[in-house]
């Protein structure tokens, strides 16, 4: 087979001596490859090496024709237009100087073939449902799912061999998200997509698994791959049945040889002392039983050491990330109980329908839905009281009000884990709080850890035992775009902790697997025209 981009021996490391990519060796063939791996595992800075962003420490990058890159954070100059974030403002300005008539070699040279521009540019737009906006527009005036939607158009009209894109759905509404995954299905070069996005990773012709420092590529969808995953773990979890079973049997026989051995000692010794054998004889004797349980020990003892190896390579083959398992009882609401009022609701141009008032009654499920830019941030900051909008009231019925807002920074960096849990539940006892952050993978002197040092899936953690471990118990969590930058396995995390969660739940998501996993019980649909209304059932928007 044939690459398109091969990296060798690749070593990166940060300014501060931290590494990243120790030795790797990837390929990556045509079509569109899904790159995947726990947070911090060095995806998007193996995609900044290949697009020539960074340079590596050791190692090379060969790639096959021209290279278009979208970075999940997208830097905009303030100044620029989309003309310039599509590349085409040079020769546009050329084409319209030459319909003036500046029929000049520089402006002949600057069009190019490229006569058409607007107009291509134009469809690629409304390609990505951007038909509404002008290439004259300030790219300042342009929300942040419209800036990557904007950068994709760019790439896309560029035609580059080699497509690397880094999460980016991101920021993108569901409308959005259904454009793009059009837009990548439809993409015939070579891609890779570095993405949490289960539907966009649905859509790939291969994964790419990026763990413990190396690559390891799957032909099919992620659905396929993490059904070969779980059958190598069955497998795996065979074996090491299989070896514990080894191991216990090899302590058995390794303590009966002890037995046999101490045996043998006692009858030599009483003959020894009763001197019923020349003592030649008995010294050879007694120094062959020596010799031979020497031997007998040593290799029963090798045999234990080989089955424990085993056992060690067995445990090593199961590939499943730690799950956390909690209980929250003291989070639940009874089903009558009013959780929050909000009144005075308002909209510019209101529909038959359109919410004035708003009330969350019980352990509701709430699926707060709309397009970027309609205002689903500024509702759940009203909720916790942070800016309130003139005219609208909100009361809570409840204590324990917890927001996890979109950059996940509730964290003191120089706290530990478990500092940074007591913060939120100051009258619980350490052993309470180290009880709890045992349920959340932070045993022993992990929970030691300070913040600042955490990984990303560490530091989701922390940020969830300090939400749901604290005093008062949650009783209403609101929770803001959860999943952004969130690995796959924390996302799973995630879910498993709301699954125990048992208070009244409202969280901003555009990631429709994700809502899947909640049991919405109620969806609202935010508008900034329209305003607040009873969405369609979520088996409907899911379809």
């Amino acid at each position: 087979m044939s690459y398109a981009i091969v990296c060798s021996d690749l070593t990166f490391s940060h300014p501060d001596g931290t590494p990243v990519l120790d030795g790797l060796d990837a390929a990556f063939g045509t079509g569109r490859t899904g790159l995947i791996g726990v947070n911090g595992s060095g995806k998007s800075t193996l995609l900044k090496l290949i697009a020539g962003e960074l340079r590596p420490v050791s190692g090379t990058v060969d790639v096959r024709g021209a290279v278009g890159y979208l970075p999940q954070d997208l830097v905009l100059d303030g100044t620029a237009t989309v003309s310039d974030l599509l590349g085409i403002t040079a020769a546009r300005t050329a084409l319209h100087a030459i319909e003036r008539g500046g029929a000049t070699e520089e402006n002949f040279a600057a069009v190019g073939d490229d006569w058409d521009v607007e107009e291509r540019a134009r469809a690629e737009l409304d390609r990505l449902g951007l038909a509404h906006l002008g290439l004259d527009r300030p790219v300042p005036t342009l929300s942040g799912g419209e800036a990557v939607l904007t950068g994709l158009a760019a790439l896309f009209l560029a035609r580059p061999a080699v497509l690397l894109l880094d999460e980016p759905t991101n920021n993108l509404d569901v409308d959005a998200r259904r454009r793009l995954y059009d837009a990548v299905d439809s993409w015939t070069g070579v891609l890779v997509v570095v993405s949490h996005d289960r539907e966009l990773l649905d859509r790939v012709d291969a994964i790419a698994d990026l763990r413990d420092g190396a690559v390891r590529t799957f032909g099919g969808t992620l659905t396929a791959y993490e059904d070969l995953l779980a059958v190598e773990r069955e497998a795996a979890e065979r074996a090491v049945r299989t070896a514990e079973t080894d191991v216990r049997r090899q302590k058995r026989e390794l303590a009966e040889a002890h037995v046999k051995l101490a045996r043998r000692k006692r009858y030599g010794n009483k003959m020894y002392e009763q001197k019923r054998e020349p003592k030649i004889v008995m010294g050879a004797r007694k120094r062959e039983a020596q010799v031979s349980a020497g031997k007998h020990r040593i290799m029963h003892e090798g045999r234990l050491a080989d089955a424990r190896a085993r056992l060690d390579e067995a445990e090593e083959l199961v590939r499943e990330d730690a799950e956390i398992r909690i209980a929250l009882p003291a989070t639940a609401v009874p089903a009558g109980r009013t959780i929050v009022t909000v009144t005075g609701l308002t909209a510019p141009d209101p529909v038959p329908g359109t919410l004035t008032e708003l009330i969350v009654r019980g352990p509701e499920r709430i699926a707060l839905v709309g397009p970027n830019g309609s205002g689903k941030t500024t509702l759940l900051r009203a909720l916790v009281g942070e800016a309130v909008p003139d005219g609208m009231e909100v009361e809570i019925g409840v204590q324990g009000v917890r927001y996890l807002p979109q950059r996940l920074d509730v964290l003191d960096e120089d706290l530990t884990v478990a500092e940074n849990v007591h913060r939120h539940a100051p009258d619980a006892s350490p052993n309470e709080i180290r009880a709890g952050l045992a349920r959340f993978l932070f045993r022993g002197a992990r929970a030691d850890q300070r913040a600042g040092t955490l990984s990303g899936g560490e530091r989701f953690r922390a940020v969830l035992a300090s939400l749901l471990l604290a005093d008062p118990a949650p009783r209403l969590l609101l929770l803001d775009e959860p999943t952004n930058n969130l690995d796959l396995a924390s996302a799973r995390q995630l879910a498993e902790a709301l699954s125990a969660y048992r208070g009244a739940l409202i969280v901003v998501s555009h990631d429709l697997r994700f809502l899947r996993t909640l049991d919405i019980t109620r969806r609202l649909h935010l508008d900034r025209a329209t305003g607040l209304t009873e969405g369609e059932p979520m088996d409907e928007l899911m379809r």
